[in-house]
């Protein structure tokens, strides 16, 4: 049982992207300590803006996850695909935990927001990425999907706020009475994500069959 464990783990081990996910994760935490660094003290909404930026930056990370230059060569393998790719996130996912604690004790404290809330909608923007990942995996033969995904994830990024359906009040700050309401929203997303990031892991019927 062993032997198989290792079977399945080195050679997903090899191809997961740690160049893209420790430029990431370096730059976020820069980012993140950069009030500390400089001796400054933001208001609430900066730190929040930051926090949030942070989370994207990791996000985009993420976005790499599931690349695998190897993607046409083990293909055939009886390992099914979401199998693999479980496998991949489950490498990583301790690695970005430790990561987004240590970005939550670099950020300014005074002014810091909610870590749980803040830390939802991290998961959040980071299940975003790995569900885009997913269903450009699903979709199309492309081996390294990471770069369309990080150019979606940007464009989300910059329209969310502009075009969020009114009274979701997603982008408000801790001191707004909607805080709270906003945060059961962001959980119904991280439901609603996750389940499309699971519907995309199986492969399609069709390809299987043409393979087979």
């Amino acid at each position: 049982m062993r032997g198989v464990t290792r079977a399945l783990v080195a050679p997903v081990w090899r191809t997961l992207p740690w160049r893209a996910l420790a430029a990431a994760g370096a730059l976020g935490l820069l980012a993140a300590g950069f009030p500390a660094l400089t001796g400054a003290e933001p208001a609430p909404w900066q730190t929040l803006v930051l926090l949030r930026g942070v989370a994207l930056i990791g996000a985009l990370g993420l976005a790499f996850l599931l690349d695998d230059p190897a993607r046409h060569l083990t293909t055939p393998v009886p390992v099914r695909r979401p199998l693999r790719q479980a496998l991949r996130v489950a490498l990583v996912a301790p690695l970005a935990a430790l990561w987004w604690t240590a970005v939550l004790l670099v950020a300014p404290s005074a002014s810091r927001p909610p870590a749980g809330d803040i830390t939802l909608e991290a998961a959040v923007v980071g299940t975003l990425a790995l569900a885009g990942a997913a269903a450009a995996v699903r979709l199309t033969d492309e081996a390294r999907p990471g770069p369309a995904v990080v150019a979606a994830l940007l464009l989300a990024a910059v329209l969310a706020p502009l075009l969020e359906p009114d009274g979701w009040a997603l982008f408000v700050p801790p001191e707004d009475p909607r805080w709270p309401q906003a945060h059961d929203r962001w959980a119904a997303l991280l439901v609603a994500v996750a389940v499309a990031w699971t519907v995309c892991g199986p492969e399609p019927v069709g390809r299987r069959r043409g393979r087979g």
